[in-house]
């Protein structure tokens, strides 16, 4: 018998939308660009050819249209990993469930998601303006360790190596290692973006190293960062993201990666603050690769 998804666990709006999307079934591309600033939606959809669809609530908007003949749906999703367990859950919903019936469709339909965001660089190669994919994410925030079978798609050794790397302390939970679709990373990053693994972190300041007025728990955690070498590639970035649109994609059946616009570079103390002038360098290599 097929499950049905309760009315409490599966929210669907009285317009037939999505809860927070405000998303209809229709209105999905199969290629899903993602970003996290509702504004950068409108800067992606500068480039569509034609606007078919268009919807905001809270830091969710959305646009779908179509760009040198794909059809593709720019979503933002906020700051944070939290707010990607809502955006990919619902974006799943909407291209696997019946919203008639509340039951899983018959066939799998694969979403293409390219989260295209900003970052902090960790390595001296690494500078401002590099363009990071992120290869494997690990996830500081927890989020993937509340579903099962995530072991399935994540890279246990890894996590294991971090951890012992790290002497990580257990009070901040256990982090997970996600992998990105690896087609999709050779597809996307091709030969002008720096490989590498990034963090995702629960917050901005203090889980990024970044002392304001409250003492780190630990002072040296960016610098046991930098230096941790697994299969030969380094830590070369910080965000938000990564890990839970990597490993909920993976655990769903989708295709994900992300790619950043180094903004900061820790190890050198640099800023740029003016990156939105220069971060449409990098929705354009996207749009034409995805």
């Amino acid at each position: 018998m097929a499950k049905i998804f309760a009315p409490s666990e599966l929210i669907i709006n009285e317009d037939g939308s999505c809860f927070h999307l405000h998303l209809r079934p229709e209105y999905l591309a199969d290629k899903v660009i993602l970003v996290g600033d509702p504004a950068r939606v409108n800067t992606v959809a500068a480039h569509f050819d034609s606007i078919e669809f268009e919807v905001q609530s809270r830091e969710f908007h959305t646009i779908t249209g179509s760009y040198k003949g794909k059809r593709i749906t720019c979503q933002s999703h906020g700051i944070g990993c939290d707010n990607i367990d809502i955006v990919m859950t619902e974006l799943d919903s909407l291209a696997n469930i019946n919203y008639n019936t509340r039951t899983e469709n018959d066939q799998h339909r694969t979403l293409t998601c390219v989260r295209i965001g900003t970052c902090g660089g960790l390595q001296p190669y690494t500078p401002v303006g590099t363009f990071v994919a992120s290869v494997k994410s690990i996830g500081f925030d927890g989020l993937l360790n509340y579903y099962g079978r995530r072991n399935e798609v994540c890279d246990t050794q890894m996590e294991e190596a971090f951890k012992q790397h790290m002497d990580w302390d257990p009070i901040k939970g256990s982090p997970y290692v996600a992998v990105a679709d690896q087609q999709l990373i050779q597809q996307i990053a091709q030969d002008d973006m720096v490989r590498g693994y990034t963090i995702s972190c629960g917050g901005f300041y203090g889980p990024q190293g970044r002392e304001i007025r409250i003492p780190l728990a630990d002072p040296h955690q960016n610098e046991k960062v930098e230096s941790f070498v697994y299969d030969g590639m380094n830590v070369c970035n910080f965000e938000m993201e990564s890990s839970a649109l990597a490993g909920l994609a993976a655990l769903l059946g989708h295709r994900a990666m992300t790619c950043c616009m180094v903004i900061a570079n820790r190890y050198a103390q640099e800023m740029n603050t003016a990156y939105k002038n220069t971060i449409d360098t990098l929705i354009k290599k996207v749009l034409d690769r995805i």
